[in-house]
């Protein structure tokens, strides 16, 4: 749920303080997406790859390209002085998808490294039910601080597994989704459905997880008792 995924257009948001608010009192849109600065980072180095690379249809330019906005966006954050977490993991997710894309000499692979981290999250949710340890619910407990007491309140089990499975569809449905177009080496489309698929189901399932999980409104206290009449 907090990891970068790779070429940051579909990055889990990491360092934006996105997961938190799963466990916040309230839900706030522009936190867990990390504000306009956030969706720029996120998908402002796939979205020029795509353009460059629709635009010139060869490979070295996209490339470096993407690279030089992933590393703008760096010294941006350096020179304002703002924590820098995010936009190194999003350069290292470009870096990774460069070298593959220069290594292969396959556009589409520039993006190989997004869908092999979206297997493997599937595949560690998918572990976490079968065992019976909901990630979500994992994850839920350390931000509250609150241990392994969730696992004795069949209420909490219930809604940390739907969660779960919520996670699990978000990145079974990406691969769903893109591994066909990667395969066919259509990397406009690629590119396209990843950006579709980041940041607005990102936000979408982080708002259904807080449904799910936050805890239910306490029962309203008794009216006090009308004083005895004189």
């Amino acid at each position: 749920m907090s990891a970068p995924e790779g070429p940051p257009d579909e990055a889990t948001p990491a360092g934006r303080g996105g997961v938190r608010q799963v466990v916040g009192e309230d839900f706030s849109l522009a936190e867990s997406i990390g504000g306009l600065r956030g969706v720029l980072e996120s998908v402002a180095p796939g979205a020029v790859f795509v353009a460059v690379f629709v635009a010139e249809g060869g490979l070295t330019a996209p490339l470096v390209a993407s690279l030089a906005v992933a590393l703008v966006l760096v010294v941006a954050r350096l020179v304002g002085g703002t924590p820098i977490t995010q936009a190194l993991g999003g350069l290292l997710g470009v870096g990774v998808g460069v070298v593959w894309a220069w290594r292969s000499g396959q556009a589409q692979d520039y993006f190989a490294f997004g869908l092999w981290t979206n297997a493997a999250y599937a595949a560690a949710l998918l572990v976490s039910l079968l065992v019976r340890w909901p990630l979500v619910g994992v994850v839920v407990a350390l931000l509250r601080q609150e241990g392994s007491t969730w696992r004795a309140d069949p209420w909490r089990r219930r809604r940390y597994t739907a969660a779960t499975w919520l996670w699990v569809a978000l990145f079974v449905a990406r691969l769903a989704a893109q591994l066909p177009l990667y395969l066919q080496a259509e990397v406009a489309w690629l590119g396209t459905a990843r950006l579709v698929m980041g940041v607005p189901l990102w936000a979408l399932t982080l708002w259904a997880t807080w449904v799910l999980v936050r805890e239910p409104a306490a029962a309203a206290a008794p009216p006090d008792p009308a004083p005895p009449q004189r």
